[in-house]
C-alpha cells in the first residue's frame, strides 16, 4: 500500500504551496483577515457549504509544570518527572468532535446532501483528501450521534479529519500535543484534576465509569474548565499528537522544554489523554496518559487491518487545535507527507 499517495496527493500540495491556507474561505464565520492580523478571541468556525459548526476557545501561551508529582494519589510513574514546559498560544476546540462534524468527512453524500447549489458546483480542494473507508459495523455502539462525540476512530483517522478540516476552511487545524493537552486541561491549576485533588467533585465536571451509565453523553452536559473546555475530564479519552514513550519526560528535568512533542515513527502506542466513560476517576486526572493498543482492532477481519477504525475502542475520540502562529504552506506540505510507514497492519 502506498501511504504517501494516501497522505497526501500532488493536487493538495499544489493548493497548500500556493497559498490557499492563508486565504478566506466563503461560508466562514471567522475573520477573514490574515492570521497576524486577526485577534485571538473565541470563534466559531463553519464548515463551508454546510451549516455545521464548531466552537473554539483561545489558550494564551505560559508555562506549567508538566506531569505529576510524586505525592499525587493514583500518579504512575510515566507521570514523571515533574518538569517545566513552555507552551505558544493557540485555540482548541471548546467540545469534542462531534458527529456531526465528522460523518460529514466520512461520508461524501453527507456533505453533498449538507451543501447548497452554489457550494457543489465547485470542487473544493478538500476533495483531495482520502476518506475513510465506509464502516462495516455503527461506529456509535448505539451510544447516540446528534451532539454526541465521534469515537472508534484511529489516529489516522482523526489526523486525516484534521487534514480535510484545513483543507476545507483554509486554517491549519491538527491535534494537540501532549503538552498543549495538558495546559489545556490544567487551566493554571495545579492539583490532580482541573478543579482540585478531590475526585468526588469530578460527578460535576465529566463522565467516568461511575457515572456514564455505561457509554458517551452529549458533548458539553458538564461543567467546563476554568478556561472554558467542557469534558477535558472523561467522556471519551482525546488522540494527541505524540508517540507514547514512558521515558519520555526525563530528558527534560532540568530543563524547560518549549512545545515538546514526541513525533510517531511507529504505529504504537501513540497517547491519548482525559479519560473515558469507561474508565475509574484516576484515569481522568489531568496528568494521566493512556496510550493506544492493537487490541483495539481484535475483532477486524479485514487484511490488512483498518487504518481508519477500531472495532473495541468506543472510549476514543478527540478535539482539534489551529496554532495562533500559522505555519507556512511548506511546513504543512511537510507536516502531511511523512507518515507512519506501517498503517493498515
Amino acid at each position: 500500500m502506498n501511504l504517501n499517495k494516501i497522505i497526501v496527493s500532488g493536487a493538495l500540495l499544489s493548493l497548500f504551496t500556493a497559498g490557499f491556507i492563508n486565504k478566506p474561505q466563503p461560508n466562514h464565520s471567522s475573520a477573514s483577515a490574515p492570521l497576524q492580523e486577526e485577534k485571538f478571541d473565541a470563534y466559531k468556525e463553519v464548515i463551508p457549504g454546510t451549516k455545521v459548526s464548531f466552537e473554539l476557545v483561545p489558550i494564551k501561551g505560559g508555562e506549567f509544570m508538566m506531569g505529576s508529582p510524586a505525592t499525587e494519589a493514583k500518579r504512575k510513574s510515566d507521570e514523571g518527572p515533574q518538569h517545566k514546559v513552555k507552551i505558544e498560544p493557540f485555540w482548541m476546540g471548546k467540545y469534542e468532535v462531534t458527529w456531526d462534524e465528522f460523518e460529514i468527512f466520512v461520508y461524501k453524500e453527507i456533505e453533498k446532501q449538507s451543501m447548497n447549489a452554489s457550494s457543489m458546483a465547485a470542487t473544493g480542494p478538500s476533495d483531495a483528501v482520502s476518506r475513510p473507508s465506509p464502516p462495516y459495523l455503527d461506529m456509535t455502539f448505539g451510544m447516540g450521534k446528534s451532539s454526541f462525540p465521534a469515537i472508534n476512530m484511529t489516529q489516522f483517522g482523526a489526523l486525516t479529519y484534521c487534514k480535510w478540516l484545513t483543507a476545507k476552511t483554509g486554517h491549519f487545524y491538527r491535534l494537540p500535543t501532549e503538552a498543549e493537552w495538558e495546559y489545556a486541561c490544567r487551566a493554571g491549576a495545579t492539583t490532580a484534576y482541573s478543579f482540585g485533588d478531590d475526585p468526588a467533585k469530578l460527578d460535576e465536571y465529566g463522565w467516568n465509569y461511575n457515572n456514564s451509565n455505561a457509554g458517551t453523553k452529549k458533548v458539553g452536559s458538564k461543567k467546563p474548565n476554568a478556561w472554558g473546555l467542557y469534558d477535558m475530564h472523561g467522556n471519551v479519552a482525546e488522540w494527541t499528537l505524540d508517540q507514547y514513550d514512558p521515558n519520555f519526560y526525563a530528558q527534560f528535568a532540568k530543563n524547560t522544554a518549549t512545545n515538546p512533542w514526541l513525533k510517531p515513527t511507529k504505529l504504537y502506542a501513540h497517547t491519548l489523554r482525559g479519560g473515558s466513560w469507561d474508565d475509574d476517576p484516576d484515569a481522568l486526572r489531568s496528568a494521566a496518559r493512556q496510550f493506544s493498543k492493537p487490541v483495539w482492532k481484535q475483532r477486524d477481519p479485514q487484511i490488512p487491518k483498518s487504518q481508519w477504525w477500531f472495532t473495541d475502542a468506543p472510549f476514543i475520540g478527540f478535539r482539534v487545535v489551529r496554532p495562533l502562529k500559522q505555519p507556512s504552506a511548506e511546513e504543512i506540505a511537510k507536516y502531511w507527507s511523512e507518515p507512519i510507514k506501517d498503517y493498515g497492519s
